[in-house]
């Protein structure tokens, strides 16, 4: 029995986004494909590689030593596809861009079908992103962070604000008197009667707002886990559940009044994102016109 190279890849994938779920998402394969391929991997090497829980994908020490075997040279191997696919198609540059999968869904999904250059999409978290930029595996990076290397700089485009949001047919007539009344003793504990949506990989957003806004830790768990924020859109539009997301993923929705603004919090949260890119680059021109997509859809 030979190992294969694409059970390594999906087990880095589900290393760096900590779900089947999401590593399925990253790599364009199905939930059970990647079961598949971590399964044969662990069946290779004799070594249980995660600990599994209902949240997340827990990796164990053998899975870390894996993990930190083969990073670089996957990293090699991206390289010289990319530099191949480069060369081989000489009137078709190709660039790389990371970003997270509600952004890309959000913002350049429906222009990929036009653009006169070749795209290769990476999902995953930020510091991996940026270390990716770094080496030259990305070309390009929609982040809200900001990495420290001196070979990249950073261009601040646009703001996301975390916002509590509802769906059309709750009455949130309680909620709207209780924090005009200031009284969020008496706010919180309507909200905690609601139906709540977050992702499966991430309740940053929803533990920091109630943090923030509250002045104490979460102390409930949503009623529905879903893949990702996009989903949750999808999920409350014209129905009665309550989430705490970005604006600008669902500002067409409240537009058309199918999702309503519940509350931005006393304490806003909001964040810059920026567009990271190495210095020094010889794919300027297509970086640009991915640039002005991004700037155009989320003025």
């Amino acid at each position: 029995m030979t190992i294969n190279l694409e059970w390594l890849r999906t087990f880095r994938a589900i290393y760096e986004t900590g779900t089947l779920t999401s590593a399925a998402e990253s790599l364009f394969i199905s939930q059970p494909g990647v079961s598949l391929h971590l399964n044969s991997l662990e069946n290779f090497t004799g070594y249980k590689l995660f600990d599994r829980s209902a949240k997340r994908m827990v990796p164990t020490e053998r899975g870390k030593a894996l993990y930190n075997f083969i990073l670089e040279p996957l990293d090699k191997l991206q390289s010289v596809e990319q530099l191949f696919g480069r060369s081989s198609q000489a009137d078709r540059s190709t660039i790389s861009l990371g970003m997270c999968f509600e952004t890309f869904q959000y913002t350049l999904e429906e222009h990929i079908a036009r653009l006169p250059f070749n795209l290769i999409i990476k999902f995953g978290d930020y510091p991996q992103m940026i270390h990716d930029l770094d080496k030259g595996v990305l070309d390009l990076i929609v982040t809200p962070h900001k990495g420290d290397q001196k070979n990249l700089e950073y261009e601040a485009f646009s703001k996301e604000r975390i916002v509590l949001v509802c769906g059309s047919k709750l009455d949130s007539k309680p909620f709207r008197k209780a924090i005009k009344d200031k009284n969020l003793k008496e706010a919180a504990t309507w909200l905690k009667k609601q139906m709540w949506y977050s992702t499966a990989a991430d309740m940053e957003h929803m533990k920091r707002f109630w943090q923030l806004n509250f002045k104490y830790h979460i102390d409930f768990k949503p009623n529905y886990i879903v893949p990702n924020i996009s989903s949750i859109v999808r999920c409350l539009r014209n129905e009665k559940g309550v989430s705490v997301i970005p604006d600008f993923l669902c500002r067409e929705e409240m537009r058309s009044g199918e999702l309503h603004l519940l509350w931005e919090g006393n304490n806003i949260i909001e964040n810059t994102l920026f567009f990271g890119i190495r210095k020094k680059t010889i794919y300027a021109k297509e970086v640009d016109q991915v640039k002005s997509i991004f700037k155009q859809r989320m003025k």
